[in-house]
């Protein structure tokens, strides 16, 4: 058994379409590889040590004669490709039916009872680029006072508004109601707030974003080790997409090196237990402005990072990386991709350059770290422990 298992997602960074990618409009997405391939290679060394480039063919990462991780990817069982979709596969909930889309913006029934009990008009209402939608509106909002209200190919119900005009506590309150009104045929799967700074023109994001999901249908990964006695600490947006539930410490993030930080503290700070966190500017800052260059600085940064991680293992630690879906950003496409994802798994017991292949579905992740961790089984996945660890 393991003492901690460290449980890195690396939002958006898949490694290439899946066999029904084509139902998604994903044919050709290689989020990784085509981003590689985008900026003439990529530099990642600690990364490519432990056999990301035994995984799939990266320009720039070449495969190793012996990775220093076991590796492999793993394929998406549950229809849809978004974040909430992706990360409970990876706890043990595989859906069936995937949260609803409005790529012709919210029904009246909907917009209109938010309208009423938020007491003013909205902005919007249609698919948009987040980016893309402020610039438009931004100036409107700021004058009239109304949110922004957008959506994307993702299931989610995206407000904005500038903090100036609405405060964000304002503005997690009025995604509470949102959330409290998507229910049953209009369950999105989440509600995001999307606060903004700046003037026309010259508008940006902040890292005041709050998403509101749903709460997971049944027990995860989290809930499982929880109820073993052990700690879950969620670094990053692992908070909002769970819910809460199945929680003990949450550290907020503002942008990948600050989540890098936040591990590293999580580290110093877990005794026995889970980590899981999310790094996400792969795909809010790059992958769906269509930003190759940025999002390959963004990995080599990240894979800068590993020694420091690596150096924090203690003796029966585990550390997993992986991803939640694609967003490709060299495609036409602002949006997710269907896309498997990359599994490297290390730690001073893991047995080095073990090829995992390709696990059936994500939720083979969390099924070994609920075997690691000696909780209670998931109801999804199949462990592969047994492959990787050292007797």
């Amino acid at each position: 058994m393991a003492e901690r298992v460290i449980l890195i997602v690396l939002d958006s960074v898949g490694v290439g379409e899946l066999p029904d990618a084509a139902l998604y409009d994903d044919e050709g997405s290689n989020t990784l590889a085509n981003t590689a391939k985008a900026v003439g290679g990529l530099n990642m060394p600690n990364l490519r040590r432990m056999g990301l480039g035994n995984i799939i063919e990266i320009q720039g990462v070449p495969p190793v004669p012996k990775p220093e991780a076991s590796y492999g990817k793993a394929a998406e069982k549950s229809a849809g490709k978004d974040t909430t979709t992706g990360h409970w596969e990876i706890a043990g909930i595989i859906l069936e039916k995937p949260f609803p889309v409005y790529p012709e913006g919210f029904p009246p029934e909907v917009i209109e009872e938010f309208e009423k009990r938020i007491g003013t008009k909205t902005l919007g209402n249609r698919p948009a680029s987040g980016t893309q939608i402020i610039e438009e509106l931004g100036e409107e909002h700021m004058r009239t006072g109304y949110p922004i209200v957008y959506t994307s190919a993702d299931s989610v119900f995206q407000i904005a508004a500038h903090e100036e005009v609405i405060p964000p506590e304002r503005l997690y309150e009025i995604c509470a109601i949102a959330r409290e009104i998507l229910r049953g045929d209009h369950a999105v799967s989440r509600v995001i707030a999307r606060p903004f700074v700046g003037t026309p023109g010259n508008f940006v994001r902040t890292y005041n974003r709050k998403d509101f999901s749903l709460k997971p249908p049944q027990e995860t990964l989290l809930d499982k080790v929880k109820k073993a006695g052990m700690d879950v600490y969620a670094v990053g947006k692992i908070w909002d997409i769970f819910a809460g539930q199945g929680i003990t410490v949450e550290y907020h993030t503002e942008g990948n090196m600050d989540g890098v930080d936040k591990i590293l503290l999580a580290m110093r700070q877990l005794e026995r237990g889970l980590i899981m966190a999310n790094l996400v500017d792969y795909d809010m800052l790059y992958g769906h402005r269509n930003d190759p260059a940025g999002y390959a600085k963004a990995l080599e940064d990240f894979d800068g990072r590993v020694p420091e991680i690596l150096a924090e293992l203690k003796s029966d630690d585990v550390l997993i990386i992986t991803a939640d879906h694609g967003c490709d950003p060299t495609t036409p496409s602002t949006d997710h991709s269907r896309e498997y994802v990359p599994v490297l798994v290390t730690g001073k017991r893991v047995r080095q350059g073990i090829n995992l292949g390709v696990l059936f579905t994500f939720s083979d992740i969390g099924q070994t770290v609920a075997d690691l961790l000696g909780c209670e089984k998931l109801s999804n996945g199949k462990s592969f422990k047994s492959i990787t660890m050292e007797v």
